[in-house]
C-alpha cells in the first residue's frame, strides 16, 4: 500500500510540475517581443523562476545583497541553482553547451538569454569575452559557476580561472554567492544535488517526492578583480567557501536550539 501511495504522490506532483512548466512557455509565446532585450529576458526569467520555485515547494532564504551589475560567482549543486538564483534577482546564466538541446529546459534557457559554452574548446572560452561584455555593459548581471561541474555540497570544488579573463580585463566587480540546500524527507546530497552520474529522470522523481526544500543563499561583498585571474579565482573560492560555512554554522545553531 505504501508503494502505491508513493507512486500516486509522485504522479500527482509530476502533473503539477507539467502545469507549472507550461506557464513560462505560454507566457513567452504570447508576450515576448520580436527582439527581446536582455532586460526583458531576465525579468521574464525572474518572474517565472519565482513562481516555479513556489510551485515546487522550494523556500528561498537570502542573506546579503544580490549584485545589480557585474558578475556573480556561485558554487554549483543542482539544476535547481538557476531556478533559485534567478528567482532572487535578474541574471543571465552561463551553461554548458549540451543544455541548449535539453528537452523543454533547453528552450527555456535560450529564451532567458542563457550563454552556452563548450569548455573543451579554448576558442569557445575566448568567445565569452565578447558575450560577457555585451551583458555587463547592458547593466545586467552575468552569473557563472566556476567549479565547472556540480557537486554533492560537501565542499566547494576548486575554481577554474579561464572564465575570469574578461572580468580582469574589464575591471568588473564579482559578487561571491553560496547555496546550501536542506530538505525534509530525504538527503540533500542525493535528492537535491545533481552530480556524479545521476540519471536525470530518477533524480527528478526523488526531488518531487521530498516533503519540502529550502535553498539558503548568501551573497558576500563585491570583490575587485585585480590583474591576475588565477589569484582572483583563489580569492573567490575562499569567499564562497566562507559564505557556505557561515550558512552551515547558522543551520547548526538553529538545530541545537
Amino acid at each position: 500500500m505504501r508503494r502505491v501511495w508513493i507512486h500516486l504522490r509522485a504522479a500527482g506532483r509530476g502533473i503539477r510540475m507539467a502545469f507549472i512548466l507550461a506557464g513560462p512557455a505560454f507566457s513567452h509565446w504570447f508576450t515576448a517581443p520580436k527582439h527581446p532585450t536582455i532586460a526583458w529576458r531576465t525579468a521574464w526569467l525572474q518572474r517565472w523562476c519565482g513562481r516555479t520555485a513556489r510551485g515546487l515547494g522550494v523556500n528561498v532564504q537570502v542573506t546579503g545583497t544580490p549584485a545589480r551589475t557585474g558578475i556573480i560567482a556561485s558554487n554549483h549543486l543542482s539544476y535547481l541553482d538557476v531556478l533559485v538564483l534567478a528567482s532572487i534577482s535578474p541574471q543571465v546564466f552561463l551553461a554548458k553547451s549540451e543544455v541548449r538541446n535539453w528537452p523543454v529546459m533547453g528552450a527555456y534557457a535560450r529564451w532567458a538569454g542563457t550563454q552556452f559554452i563548450d569548455r573543451t574548446r579554448k576558442s569557445d572560452v575566448a568567445r565569452q569575452n565578447d558575450e560577457f561584455r555585451h551583458i555587463v555593459e547592458k547593466d545586467a548581471v552575468q552569473t557563472i559557476f566556476l567549479e565547472g561541474t556540480s557537486s554533492g555540497g560537501a565542499s566547494v570544488l576548486p575554481f577554474k580561472s579561464s572564465l575570469l579573463e574578461p572580468v580582469v580585463a574589464n575591471g568588473w566587480q564579482v559578487t561571491p554567492a553560496a547555496i546550501v540546500y536542506t530538505c525534509k524527507g530525504g538527503d540533500p546530497s542525493e535528492n537535491v544535488c545533481w552530480w556524479r552520474d545521476m540519471p536525470f529522470t530518477s533524480h527528478a522523481l526523488r526531488l518531487l517526492l521530498l516533503d519540502s526544500i529550502t535553498a539558503h543563499v548568501a551573497f558576500g561583498a563585491p570583490v575587485s578583480p585585480g590583474d591576475d585571474r588565477k589569484a582572483l579565482a583563489i580569492r573567490l573560492h575562499a569567499e564562497v567557501s566562507a559564505l557556505k560555512a557561515g550558512i552551515e554554522a547558522g543551520l547548526q545553531r538553529q538545530n541545537a536550539r
